[in-house]
């Protein structure tokens, strides 16, 4: 590992070789020491070396790229019933039950037909919402692609604009969630008309036409019935697509206002490429021997804070994406290392500093999508370290 000398904001070739970059920063604590097992004193048995990163002369590499996720496809499919065929009066009992159930049909279908007018006007109203959705994040993308100020207030506007349609997209998936609970009731209700149907030929005192009409009606019932679950069904698969949709584009809205602090491209949300119900692992030998636990252990990335203002976060994204792509279930310890240098007091003091950059590194991955379940947070002393450094081991 080479030590940092001060460049900044210039793009590095990463790959999926341990990485390592020097860094400084200060930051404020919010973890409390509890959740960082292990002693000040502790000697962690130095990592075998990560892959090393020129800083003296860096590489220029091509900006990453974010292409939109395309929104999932709605249903096409219209439900209009056919009309109902139409009966004489036949001056019986049986005969007026059928006009009866004629005449609760017919509501039935008027009722499906202005179901399925509100259904096109929703789906209508979610890809107008969609296009306007992704033409501002296209927006915000090409801009952090060919570079621009950190919190530049005209990304910051748009990504405003972007979570605002995000939301009337949320209301859209309401519309047809309660479109669907309405579309249910008429299911209970299209089932009722053909049980009364089918029980009506049970009825004494018919004759040939009331039982000629009633297997017109049932069939035409049937057919209602049949459709109503059509309309149920691509109902509740848009309110599924969209619903899993506007959840993953959430979180890759979260990632790209990190981007736009930062003023460079990242990618989506880390939590898109991962397992959420992963269990977090436990990397630490019995007794709490941290040391033990980190030896012989390759880092995946080592952040040395030897400087203010470290710009870590891209190098961060794509190791941790790099992993997450090769194994989507992977587990990571984040460990603070502070250098075990100088009087007690000064090792008090780098301990802190080292556990508030852990907590600085913990918070960028949050922001970048990583679920905490995915993340053990950790800290350790070392002989070996020069400067508070942060490594980041894949269990």
């Amino acid at each position: 590992m080479l030590p940092g000398d001060g460049v900044t904001g210039m793009k590095r070739t990463f790959s999926l070789a341990p990485l390592a970059a020097a860094f400084l920063l200060a930051g404020c604590s919010f973890v409390t020491d509890a959740i960082f097992p292990g002693s000040q004193n502790e000697e962690a048995a130095a990592p075998v070396a990560p892959a090393q990163v020129a800083t003296t002369q860096p590489q220029v590499t091509e900006t990453p790229v974010l292409t939109p996720t395309p929104p999932p496809a709605l249903g096409t499919n219209t439900f209009s019933p056919l009309a109902v065929t139409p009966g004489q009066p036949t001056g019986t009992f049986v005969g007026q039950r059928v006009t009866q159930l004629r005449g609760d049909l017919s509501t039935l279908q008027t009722s499906i037909l202005a179901r399925n007018l509100d259904l096109q006007v929703v789906r209508d109203q979610t890809m107008g919402t969609s296009q306007r959705y992704h033409g501002t994040i296209a927006a915000i993308s090409t801009r952090l692609q060919i570079g621009t100020t950190p919190g530049n207030p005209v990304l910051v506007s748009q990504w405003n604009q972007a979570q605002f349609e995000l939301d009337r997209l949320g209301n859209d998936i309401a519309q047809m969630n309660s479109l669907a609970n309405t579309v249910a009731s008429d299911s209970a209700f299209a089932a009722f008309l053909l049980e009364s149907a089918r029980a009506t030929y049970g009825l004494a005192g018919a004759i040939d036409e009331d039982h000629r009409q009633l297997a017109i009606l049932e069939d035409e019932t049937n057919r209602t019935v049949v459709l109503i679950d059509r309309l149920l069904n691509e109902l509740s698969e848009d309110v599924s697509r969209q619903t899993a949709y506007v959840g993953n584009e959430r979180r890759n809205l979260t990632t790209l206002s990190l981007a736009i602090k930062n003023g460079e491209l990242l990618g989506r949300s880390l939590a898109n490429r991962a397992f959420q119900g992963a269990t977090p692992k436990v990397s630490r030998a019995p007794g709490g021997n941290t040391s033990f636990a980190l030896a012989n252990r390759r880092p995946l990335v080592v952040i040395r804070f030897d400087r203010p203002d470290v710009p870590f976060q891209q190098a961060l994204y794509t190791a941790v994406s790099h992993a997450l792509e090769a194994r989507p279930d992977t587990q990571f310890s984040l460990v603070a290392v502070t250098p075990h240098q100088g009087t007690p007091a000064e090792v008090a003091l780098n301990t802190s500093k080292s556990k508030r950059n852990a907590e600085t590194v913990l918070r960028a991955l949050l922001d970048m999508g990583l679920p905490a379940a995915r993340i053990q947070l950790t800290s350790a002393a070392s002989a070996d370290a020069f400067t508070n450094e942060v490594h980041i081991y894949v269990q």
